[in-house]
């Protein structure tokens, strides 16, 4: 499989196990997938980076032709959507080829959401007094500021693992973040949200940062910017340790956000300028929310400030 590295795809398998908590069986028949991607191309002579979406419907066609039922071809476009969405995310590609590839419509299964009781039982109960015993960083602050700001302000995990320091506005409270697509989006953060960072920033100071990892907001024990991956495990051991028994990955808490502030009576388009969608529906309905506003929205409708 040349046009796909091992390391590539090791990468992707964990992405489909850890952050979209696929079954083994729904994994094992991605990567087949993949591998069926990666020849196809590999036979007209072209990289998966260089893959247009005439070359993708091309590969559908193929698979018509070859008598492949409608429910395999729409499990393979599927996956591969859902291979160049991480490539996308893990910024190994900056445009998607698979956006106007079409599929039929398949039932769309949302994550479990969590209640604002649990959500306060998995904060009551991180440790604030737990560090990493060689390096002696408290892991509790730190574990504490990623809930906050995930649950606080509905930022995607790969919005956050690449948040800076430098990108927050202390005095106006909010974050700027880059999200698909390279989208700038300003988003307000909490009050709980500032105070976790807060006592964040004076926990990592026991960290020498690793050279042009510095102004990352979340640093490992070794200095260097938090993975995906990292942010996954730690939410998976707050959530065991809450007696929590849900499927909880970082985007349950960015589900839990929206859905919290709907019920609570926030505007939906606030949300969505919240969420960084481009619309609820069409561009057309598209309707801009200042940045005052979308803060008046939090601060009036999250449970996190009705403390």
């Amino acid at each position: 499989m040349a046009t796909i590295s091992k390391n590539v795809e090791d990468n992707y398998r964990v992405f489909l196990t850890m952050e979209k908590s696929m079954s083994e069986n729904t994994v094992v028949a991605y990567i087949r997938d993949l591998h069926t991607l990666s020849e196809y191309l590999d036979g007209i002579g072209i990289d998966y980076r260089q893959a247009t979406l005439t070359n993708l419907k091309n590969l559908i066609v193929e698979l018509t032709d070859l008598g492949i039922s409608g429910r395999s071809r729409a499990r393979m476009i599927s996956g591969i959507k859902s291979f160049y969405r991480f490539c996308i995310i893990d910024r190994l590609l900056e445009a998607d080829p698979t956006e106007q590839l079409e599929q039929p419509q398949l039932p769309l299964y949302l994550p479990d959401v969590l209640s604002v009781e649990e959500i306060d039982r998995i904060i009551v109960t991180i440790d604030l007094s737990e560090v990493d015993k060689y390096t002696k960083l408290n892991i509790g602050h730190r574990n504490l500021a990623i809930v906050e700001v995930l649950y606080g302000s509905g930022v995607r995990v790969s919005e956050l693992v690449y948040a800076k320091i430098s990108d927050i506005n202390f005095d106006e409270k909010f974050i700027k973040i880059l999200g698909k697509g390279n989208k700038e989006r300003l988003v307000p953060l909490s009050d709980p949200a500032i105070r976790a960072i807060n006592n964040w920033f004076l926990a990592r100071r026991v960290l020498t940062p690793k050279p042009k990892h510095e102004d990352y907001i979340f640093l490992n024990r070794r200095g260097a910017r938090m993975t995906r991956q990292m942010v996954f495990l730690a939410i998976k051991n707050m959530v065991e340790k809450a007696g929590i028994t849900k499927t909880v990955s970082p985007h349950t808490f960015r589900h839990s956000f929206a859905t919290h502030l709907l019920e609570n009576g926030a505007n939906l388009r606030a949300i969505q300028q919240l969420l960084g969608h481009a619309s609820i529906t069409t561009t057309e309905i598209y309707t801009h929310v200042g940045i005052s506003h979308l803060r008046q929205e939090i601060m009036n409708f999250h449970p996190r400030n009705k403390k």
